[in-house]
């Protein structure tokens, strides 16, 4: 048996559900655990228990997952750092007198997020950390930060050719079909890029609110508290922030005494990607070299940043960069060797919501994505083959794919897993389909990398914005905004770009697979929906005391 039918779904959906009625998301996520649990037990609670222990004691066994805990929390005691010494404030009042306008502060923070385009979660977490103070003084509500740092982590990570995300997705691309076609795994990911609409303008959408400030929905709201001066978010309607540093006086600090820190944390982190992999090379297994120098030779640069393991390599950069800071601050007698301490217990602390919330998203998603076999409810496969047994015509299953890909990654809170699932099922499928129509070669890899396109914007789709997503948690984690604000705030934003990336896919797929009408499609779509929606779902529409 590879799934449990109808009741795959309950977990997430019920994960979701409670976390929307009550505003608790640990719990919401320990309740949705325990439903896959018992399904799996047979409906038996004591087995159930004993697997949703064994559930997450495993899910932080993997050495993936405690190396962005640890990275998580040693960012946490860096913004402690930030915090107490007073940098972080003396940023916010350096970038207050020469970033005048709110525009400009969004403008900043936006294009911030497309120069970390190497690893989400060190987007999502450093940026945050970085324009907090600037963007706290533009009456910036933390639910627009939070956005801006979503939705340049996921899709800028996805769409550029140089990341840990693309290596991934080219690890994809294997099995007969795939080698029939003749082209290389960068070629087809290249091709397949015009095609993904979803993270293209999830990008895009960033640009037009800002220069626009159209906002509408629940962000509209956040946007009219902050700038109103109710409250940057808002705890009595959401709930408890996912963490929060509280900012000293600026003291003795000066803005340099943030950036210097920071701008060695990212040059760190830079170093140790393709350092990663050139030191994981060094051994004497088969197919190694000897010596790092040899390494270092035997693999270009462009390869070895691609091919890192990227939670080894932020893990590595925060000890080096978390010590820098340390001894940095120490000779600029801006802290103590005990408040010192006491800065990192901070910070330490104030991630505990963030890492509880990121074990627990990250077990839900072991349960639904799992087999029976191997202790889940296989939730991915039973949609998988819903799609794959329905042989639907071949300009439908692009289509097709992008749905179901935007509900199982907005289900399990993974696009990684997402692509995992689907990619291997699409392009076979859309290959065999399109073959079988006497396609040329040209046009089948067009087909092909249509399909890819759209599995891979749904995979971020949810990985954008399902409230159990990791990247999500972080956003609000660096934004310092309550989990659930920044969920329904993005959630309309997020589901408006789906929309006309998903009718954009299908306009591509009856005009024989072209990215141009793709694009021009969803680009038109898009420029009714922002002109539109703010009208009918702007602030007037909002109690802003409530």
């Amino acid at each position: 048996m590879d799934h449990f039918g109808i009741l795959s779904i309950i977990p997430p959906l019920l994960t979701i559900v409670l976390a929307i009625l009550t505003k608790d998301v640990i719990v919401s996520l320990f309740v949705g655990i325990l439903s896959g649990a018992l399904i799996v037990a047979g409906g038996n609670p004591f087995q159930a228990g004993l697997a949703l222990s064994d559930l997450v004691a495993d899910t932080l066994a993997d050495g993936w997952s405690i190396r962005i805990v640890l990275f998580t929390i040693i960012l946490g005691m860096m913004v402690g750092l930030l915090s107490k010494t007073g940098s972080a404030y003396a940023l916010g009042e350096w970038a207050s007198k020469r970033i005048k306008t709110k525009t400009g502060a969004l403008l900043f923070t936006w294009a911030f997020g497309l120069f970390i385009f190497f690893d989400d979660y060190f987007n999502s977490l450093t940026i945050g950390t970085c324009m907090r103070p600037l963007t706290d003084a533009k009456k910036i509500s933390r639910a627009k930060l939070s956005y801006i740092l979503d939705s340049t982590a996921a899709p800028v990570a996805i769409l550029a050719p140089l990341s840990t995300w693309v290596v991934y997705v080219m690890g994809q691309f294997s099995g007969p079909e795939f080698d029939a076609l003749g082209v290389s795994t960068m070629s087809m990911f290249l091709r397949s890029l015009p095609f993904n609409l979803y993270a293209i303008f999830a990008v895009f959408m960033v640009l037009f609110i800002t220069l626009t400030h159209r906002d509408f929905g629940p962000m509209a709201r956040s946007e009219a508290r902050a700038e109103k001066g109710i409250g940057l978010f808002d705890e009595k309607r959401y709930g408890i922030i996912v963490a929060q540093v509280e900012s000293r006086s600026a003291g003795k600090a000066k803005a340099f005494d943030f950036a210097v820190p920071i701008l060695a944390f990212i040059a760190i982190a830079l170093f140790f990607f393709p350092m990663q992999f050139w030191m994981s090379q060094v051994g004497s297994d088969e197919g190694q070299v000897a010596t790092l120098g040899a390494a270092i030779a035997a693999t270009p640069f462009a390869e070895a940043f691609n091919n890192s393991d990227s939670s080894a390599a932020l893990m590595y950069a925060s000890i080096f960069a978390i010590t820098f800071a340390y001894v940095y601050y120490l000779l600029r007698g801006l802290i103590t060797m005990r408040n010192g301490g006491e800065a990192l217990l901070e910070g330490f602390k104030a991630m505990t919501p963030a890492v509880t919330i990121l074990t627990l998203a990250w077990g839900i998603g072991s349960i639904i994505k799992s087999s029976p076999a191997d202790g889940g409810v296989g939730m991915a496969k039973y949609i998988s083959d819903f799609v794959v047994n329905g042989q639907f015509p071949l300009a439908f299953v692009p289509i097709i794919v992008f749905v179901i890909s935007c509900l199982i990654s907005f289900a399990a809170g993974t696009s990684w897993g997402t692509m995992g699932i689907m990619v291997p099922i699409t392009m076979p499928v859309m290959i065999a389909l399109a073959q079988s129509r006497g396609m040329d070669a040209s046009a089948v890899l067009n087909a092909t990398a249509l399909g890819i396109g759209a599995v891979l914007g749904g995979s971020v789709f949810g990985d954008h914005c399902s409230p159990i997503s990791d990247t999500t948690i972080l956003s609000s984690t660096g934004a310092a905004c309550p989990h659930l604000e920044h969920v329904a705030t993005q959630i309309p934003y997020s589901v408006f770009v789906a929309v006309c990336a998903g009718i954009g896919i299908l306009a591509a797929s009856l005009a024989g697979f072209s990215w141009i009408v793709g694009l021009l499609v969803t680009g038109a779509l898009f420029v009714v929906g922002t002109f539109l929606l703010p009208n009918w779902f702007g602030a007037q529409k909002y109690k802003l005391e409530d």
